[in-house]
């Protein structure tokens, strides 16, 4: 793993924007895993989770879910950099909105 960039507070975050950060240490993705997003999504589509259905497919065996790429983010994070001297205000840009604490949900797109 390469050694985590310590940023000092959102200007020199700024100041740093197109750097290479990384590697990260190596996380083994196991079908059951796999498994249990296609659980958590809905998303049950062969070519995540039909192991012998995807041997005949495009890439030879099943494939991670791209959302579920996405998802791992937060755990790679903390391996890649640290944003020090920033409080919640700075922190919370983008995230001031409203968050959804519903059991149910509808979506629609215009």
């Amino acid at each position: 793993m390469a050694e985590v960039k310590v940023f000092n507070g959102v200007d020199d975050l700024k100041a740093n924007v197109g750097i290479e950060l990384g590697p990260t240490d190596w996380f083994e993705v196991t079908q059951d895993a796999v498994n249990m997003f296609a659980d958590a999504t809905g998303d049950h589509q062969w070519i995540h989770i039909d192991v012998e259905k995807a041997k005949q497919g495009p890439f030879g065996g099943t494939i991670v879910h791209g959302f579920m790429t996405l998802s791992l983010l937060p755990m790679f994070s903390p391996m890649l950099s640290t944003i020090e001297n920033v409080g919640l205000d700075d922190r919370g840009r983008g995230h001031r909105q409203a968050v959804c604490v519903a059991r149910m949900l509808s979506v629609v797109v215009p």
